[in-house]
């Protein structure tokens, strides 16, 4: 320890949780988008773990620009062998963005298992998306095997809870790319880590209303 601390300068690093979230919804939705002062070099693995579901972005200067794309396509092992997907410490992939690469990878075309290391009953939302259509196999607490539908058959509009954060902006991401509306209850969990979302969503084209029941 020391007697005292003196003062500085520091600058806080972008919420690298929200620039992943963020990525997902563009690929989810077929949209084009740009994601400013992303702090790129501190983003770790993220990025090119998105390229391996076959989201494409290009880095402009610190910022993300995510061209529309029609398809994605999930990359294969070099033996033909499926895809994993998991969480690890950093510099490995960090846990709270599985859920948005799990949703993300309904609409791939491919093929991926999502393995959940590091926390229990994080994968217990699939129910929820298998419900709106997706071809999801739970295979235990960690695994869940992703079916994607290459953007064939879109996601059906559902009612639905927010169980906890990272998955309750999962919801939301396949909420707005889902034929019909949907109802997202407990959404206090996704305000938890993520501000004034429909404010920022709707400002780049969602239809997104509160609403007291």
């Amino acid at each position: 320890g020391v007697r005292e601390l003196h003062g500085t300068e520091h600058t806080l690093l972008p919420d690298m949780i929200e620039v992943g979230s963020f990525i997902g919804l563009a690929a989810m939705t077929r949209s084009e988008l740009t994601i400013r002062n992303v702090s790129f070099e501190n983003l770790g693995i993220i990025p090119t773990q998105f390229a391996r579901l076959g989201i494409r972005f290009e880095q402009h200067g610190d910022d993300i620009y995510i061209p529309q794309q029609e398809h994605y396509r999930i990359e294969n092992f070099m033996d033909g062998s499926i895809m994993t997907i998991a969480d690890a410490p950093w510099p490995g992939l960090t846990p709270d963005l599985l859920s948005v690469f799990l949703v993300v990878a309904t609409q791939a075309k491919g093929s991926v298992l999502i393995h959940q290391k590091m926390f229990e009953s994080r994968l217990f939302f699939v129910d929820k998306l298998i419900d709106m259509g997706a071809q999801i196999i739970l295979c235990d607490p960690h695994r869940a095997t992703v079916i994607g539908h290459d953007h064939q058959m879109r996601l059906r509009a559902t009612r639905m809870t927010s169980p906890d954060i990272r998955a309750g902006v999962a919801l939301l991401i396949a909420a707005m790319s889902a034929e019909g509306t949907s109802t997202i209850q407990n959404i206090e969990q996704i305000d938890r880590g993520y501000k004034d979302i429909d404010g920022r969503l709707n400002a780049l084209g969602a239809r997104i209303t509160r609403v007291e029941e």
